[in-house]
């Protein structure tokens, strides 16, 4: 399993993290998102199918694109 904290400058509230939180739970291999709006950071658990590029890609495709 692979666990990847990222930073995302536009988390502003708590329906942002719930999106993000959703929209990765979805992927296949996606064990755990938490996102937190105080730090704006979203910190991610998985296994394949489910690769950083893919998780990076949704980010990116759901308007909250990683800092790292």
């Amino acid at each position: 399993m692979e666990t990847k904290t990222f930073t995302i400058a536009n988390i502003s509230c708590h329906h942002c993290a719930n999106t993000i939180e959703n929209e990765l739970g979805e992927l296949a291999g996606v064990s755990k998102v938490q996102a937190d709006v105080e730090t704006k950071k979203v910190t991610v658990s998985w296994d394949a199918p489910a690769s950083l590029e893919k998780i990076m890609d949704t980010l990116k495709e759901i308007g909250y694109p990683a800092d790292g």
